[in-house]
């Protein structure tokens, strides 16, 4: 599955690398591409190891908010 999630805050390459490297822990994350002019990460993901709740966790723990 892949998954368009909108993200506030995201400004920088820092902040690009730490939701990246965020994402890329959880187990059955395939693919993870941020596009900080839009705000949207591209997670690509297989449903059965990973929930979208826990995509968006990941990503709130690095301090964004997950619309």
């Amino acid at each position: 599955m892949t998954i368009t999630l909108q993200v506030q805050g995201m400004t920088c390459g820092h902040c690009k690398a730490a939701v990246t490297n965020a994402l890329q822990e959880l187990d059955g994350v395939s693919r993870v591409e941020v596009h900080l002019q839009e705000g949207t990460v591209d997670v690509e993901y297989d449903e059965t190891k990973v929930s979208v709740e826990k995509l968006k966790e990941a990503i709130e723990e690095q301090g964004y908010d997950v619309k």
